[in-house]
């Protein structure tokens, strides 16, 4: 099994991964760093966990709008499936997994 660290809001996590997927996990988690650090600027420091909630809540609703679209908005449901798997990921995260 693969593992990766991050960075994600000036916070530190280590996450396991398929073999292979380290780079693509870490792609992701720079998405995320990306939505952190935009939201921490507009809203001051609200807490970690809160912080992630709210990303999460941002990526799942930019996964609903992509289902919403339909699959004539050129979009894939395997895109979709992992962007969803993305967001619980992020919420078991901001409930309180540090190391996920």
């Amino acid at each position: 099994m693969g593992q990766v660290t991050v960075s994600v809001n000036d916070q530190t996590y280590t996450l396991a991964c398929r073999d292979g997927d380290e780079s693509r996990l870490a792609a992701l988690a720079a998405v995320v760093d990306e939505k952190a650090r935009a939201l921490a600027a507009r809203l001051g420091q609200v807490g970690e966990a809160r912080l992630m909630l709210m990303v999460a809540l941002l990526l799942a609703d930019e996964v609903r709008d992509l289902h919403e679209r339909g699959p004539g908005a050129g979009i894939e449901s395997k895109a979709i499936a992992i962007l969803e798997r993305a967001a619980l990921r992020l919420e078991g995260i901001a409930a309180g997994g540090r190391n996920t």
